[in-house]
């Protein structure tokens, strides 16, 4: 006998809906897996016949097929269990073919038959909705919350395989999860304070264009100076998640398995910092089975690389593409899988090897030969892509000791709230959100010059040899400092202070 149940398949973060066939016919006691399926779901043999068998059910001795449509693409993961469980029993007339509304079932089974979370279930929610508005979704329990954000769908939360059984044949209930749209906690803010961070007054300035603007950012001083401190205060002072924003973020942290047992929204920024020895798949994604990496958890937050000049050569040129396109490709024999990232980059780095280039205290140790080659570990192109280029000086005990009043993160929140404001009104309809992704055309479009302002941007150029991309961030950088000013037009004094964050630029050519 033939029964099919409906699933879905995860491609990267998109969904597309799984036919589970399964045909039971006379012959030697069988049960074969076919339609692509990886180790994993042909492990599912062994899984369902225990949960079968541990549920109160008989496992049909008996010659069984189940096949994976459609076959073209790869299976992966123990997300199937549960329809092919479903599928056995409703062959062997077990069960009967269940309610009369499309279903569609996923999750792993335990050897005793309960229901485990996998990874995917919120992306395979939203894919389902516009395959089969109105269909009924039976996933783990512990899944259950992520799903229910797909609000056009019926999410029904099993504890066990047992459980599903008694609801299919109509004995018992699964309880219904509802979530409405754009419901959810105030967001969540943690991070260093800006007020606790003393003095850097003026990188605590790059800091806020850079959240106004989203800008990315280079932090460049001795060690100790407070570079990780200022780069852990950034996330308090972005501005709250769109309800938009934290799906897709909620979407990449499930792809990757990485929400807790039933997490809902993510109403956090991310904040990611990979350790400087992660390798370029980790970073930028892949592997066997394709997960997201770094840049893309990294979606609508900060990714902090700590001590930058120590990545791998190859781990930081493999940031140049994702840096400008904002999404980034991992490319397959069987697939190539395209995942957001869309992220805020923060690299701090020492200014030579020893770390005391230019510190007024301590003596530097390196030649002028090794601070060269130390700078050149960031390649000209990777320096393009990152806005500003922030001095974080060691302070004085002077510094450290005077009791000065200093803005806290609230406050210059709400000025990059504005600045932001300013943004989505001027960019309304572009597809574009803040200055930093803005294009070629809109950059020429939209960040007008005050004659005085034109002729800095002209000498800036010649003599500081700016690249066209360059030239376009510099721009943007204005644009951002003006936005917050509240102005309009870009001033020479709004260029000017952009200029100065080119900080390595002049000191090539000092």
């Amino acid at each position: 006998m033939l029964a099919i149940v409906n699933s879905v398949v995860l491609v990267g973060l998109e969904g597309q809906s799984v036919r589970v066939e399964v045909d039971i016919s006379n012959g030697l006691p069988l049960c074969d897996i076919v339609g692509l399926p990886d180790p994993s779901v042909r492990e599912a043999r062994e899984r369902v016949r225990a949960a079968i068998k541990n549920s109160g059910f008989d496992f049909p001795l008996r010659r069984i097929i189940v096949n994976l449509a459609p076959g073209d693409i790869k299976k992966e993961g123990p997300i199937y269990d549960l329809p092919i469980a479903l599928g056995i029993l409703m062959a062997a007339e077990a069960i009967g073919s269940g309610p009369e509304s499309a279903i569609y079932a996923v999750g792993e089974l335990s050897l005793e038959g309960s229901l485990r979370p996998i990874p995917g279930v919120l992306p395979m929610a939203l894919a389902l909705q516009e395959i089969q508005p109105g269909a009924i979704f039976i996933v783990p329990a512990a899944n259950a919350n992520e799903a229910a954000l797909a609000t056009r769908l019926r999410v029904l939360a099993a504890e066990s395989l047992a459980q599903v059984v008694a609801y299919w044949r109509g004995e018992g209930e699964l309880q219904e999860i509802k979530a409405a749209a754009g419901d959810r906690p105030p967001p969540a803010c943690r991070g260093v304070d800006l007020a606790d961070i003393k003095g850097q007054m003026a990188a605590k300035r790059g800091l806020e264009i850079a959240a106004a603007g989203g800008h990315n950012i280079l932090l460049i001083g001795s060690p100790g100076a407070g570079k990780t401190m200022l780069a852990r205060s950034l996330p308090t002072i972005l501005p709250p998640l769109t309800y938009e924003e934290a799906l897709t973020v909620t979407k990449i942290y499930s792809a990757a398995g990485l929400l807790a047992p039933g997490q809902g929204l993510v109403t956090e920024r991310p904040f990611r910092t990979p350790h400087h020895t992660a390798s370029t798949a980790s970073i930028i994604g892949g592997g066997r089975i394709p997960k997201p990496g770094e840049v893309s958890l990294a979606t609508h937050g900060v990714l902090f690389l700590d001590e930058m000049a120590e990545y791998r050569r190859d781990v930081l040129e493999a940031l140049r593409q994702p840096l400008e396109d904002r999404v980034v490709t991992v490319s397959r024999v069987a697939a190539a899988i395209t995942y957001p990232a869309d992220f805020l980059l923060v690299g701090s780095m020492n200014p030579c090897p020893c770390g005391y280039y230019g510190d007024q205290v301590k003596e530097c140790l390196c030649t002028p030969h090794q601070v060269a080659q130390y700078r050149k570990r960031l390649s000209g192109p990777l320096l393009d892509r990152i806005d500003l280029h922030l001095e974080v000086p060691r302070l004085t005990y002077r510094e450290v000791e005077a009791v000065i009043p200093a803005e806290n993160s609230v406050t210059v929140r709400k000025r990059v709230q504005i600045a932001r404001q300013r943004q989505l009104e001027r960019l309304k309809g572009t597809g574009v959100t803040c200055n930093a992704a803005m294009t070629p055309q809109q950059v020429h479009r939209f960040c007008r010059l005050a004659p005085q302002a034109r002729s800095i941007l002209r000498d800036a150029f010649n003599k500081l040899g700016l690249s066209m991309r360059a030239h376009d961030r510099l721009l943007k950088v204005a644009r951002t400092i003006a936005d917050l000013a509240g102005e309009e037009t870009i001033t020479a004094a709004h260029l000017a202070e952009a200029i100065q964050y080119r900080s390595l630029d002049w000191g090539e050519r000092a």
